[in-house]
């Protein structure tokens, strides 16, 4: 038998850029997007992020002119990380978050979909996502719960259409779910970080967020209450019950490490899933790409074309408001 008796049953399709976008699994698209957005308190202009290309801690003038130009793009759905300048160690005030949101939703309304995280570890003098024992040695679960709980609270009266804790105490979700509930707010979402693993790439964002653990503290980093990436089976756990006690959406936080983990787990528990491509992952492609190792858009487009076909729902990723540029000369190119 010759060379050419043989079928080309694979090949066949992939001949021309008509065939394969007709057999194409996944199709991106930016209405599968989420921009993350950091507007920090008492800064006088927007500052760069080491690393993250077009991404910055706004100002809460700055943050208004930057959704407006997002929306232009075509980016509709976005996550809010307020930055408060008052840092302590309990009794958090949430006012200057709160009011970023009523702000946006005055403005843009249902134009668009605002989540917005939950967690104290821009709030916490320390860092930490939570409230320290007297030792400083331990985030203790309960006292940390009923204070994301009243963040949530003060987010959704402010007008945020989802809240996403992601902070990694046990039973928030359940906590902030009935806090909601109990006010009349059955109609906000809740996302849950319920998948957060003790990652390496979360460099840039704590530069954003002002979230690094500090001081003279004796619980060095969040191992104790994220979940070690060696342990998928925690992250099976941790996301049943999240789902149990009330999410709406789960999430796995990194991306690209947890392919794994977000097919399994996008198989086995029937709610939307959000992946959430971390500041680390989007530095790693840019300063490739700054060294000419890398094609910048092609490489993104790829990273995100993964997680959709691992199962993702939808995907936060820094370069939301680049996607329908990049999607649209990939097209070109095909």
């Amino acid at each position: 038998m010759n060379s050419n008796s043989f079928p080309l049953s694979n090949r066949r399709t992939r001949l021309n850029p008509h065939i394969r976008n007709l057999t194409k699994e996944v199709t991106l698209s930016v209405q599968k997007l989420i921009q993350p957005l950091f507007v920090v308190e008492g800064i006088s202009h927007k500052e760069i992020i080491p690393g993250l290309t077009g991404v910055y801690r706004e100002t809460s003038h700055s943050l208004l002119k930057q959704v407006e130009n997002d929306l232009e793009a075509g980016i509709h759905s976005f996550l809010l990380f307020g930055v408060p300048a008052q840092k302590s160690e309990k009794n958090f005030n949430y006012d200057f978050t709160s009011q970023q949101i009523f702000e946006l939703k005055k403005r843009f309304g249902q134009d668009i979909f605002l989540s917005v995280d939950v967690c104290l570890c821009s709030y916490t003098s320390h860092g930490h996502c939570g409230i320290l024992n007297d030792s400083l040695d331990h985030v203790m679960n309960h006292e940390s719960v009923d204070a994301l709980a009243d963040c949530a609270l003060a987010y959704a009266n402010a007008g945020a259409d989802c809240v996403a804790p992601s902070d990694m105490m046990d039973h928030r979700v359940l906590a902030i779910r009935e806090k909601l509930d109990a006010n009349k707010l059955h109609q906000t979402l809740l996302m849950s970080y319920s998948a957060k693993f003790h990652s390496g790439f979360y460099g840039p964002f704590r530069v954003a967020a002002d979230s690094a653990p500090k001081g003279e503290l004796k619980i060095k980093d969040r191992a104790t209450y994220q979940i070690d990436p060696a342990n998928p089976s925690d992250a099976y756990r941790s996301s049943m019950r999240d789902m149990e006690e009330g999410a709406d959406i789960l999430m796995v936080k990194p991306g690209l490490p947890y392919l794994d983990v977000i097919k399994e787990l996008t198989h086995s528990i029937a709610l939307p899933w959000a992946v959430y491509e971390v500041s680390g992952e989007y530095a790693a492609i840019e300063l490739m790409a700054e060294k000419n190792l890398i094609n910048r858009e092609r490489a993104h487009l790829e990273s995100w074309t993964a997680f959709f076909r691992a199962g993702a729902s939808m995907v936060i990723t820094y370069g939301a408001r680049d996607a329908a540029a990049w999607i649209k000369n990939a097209e070109k190119n095909i």
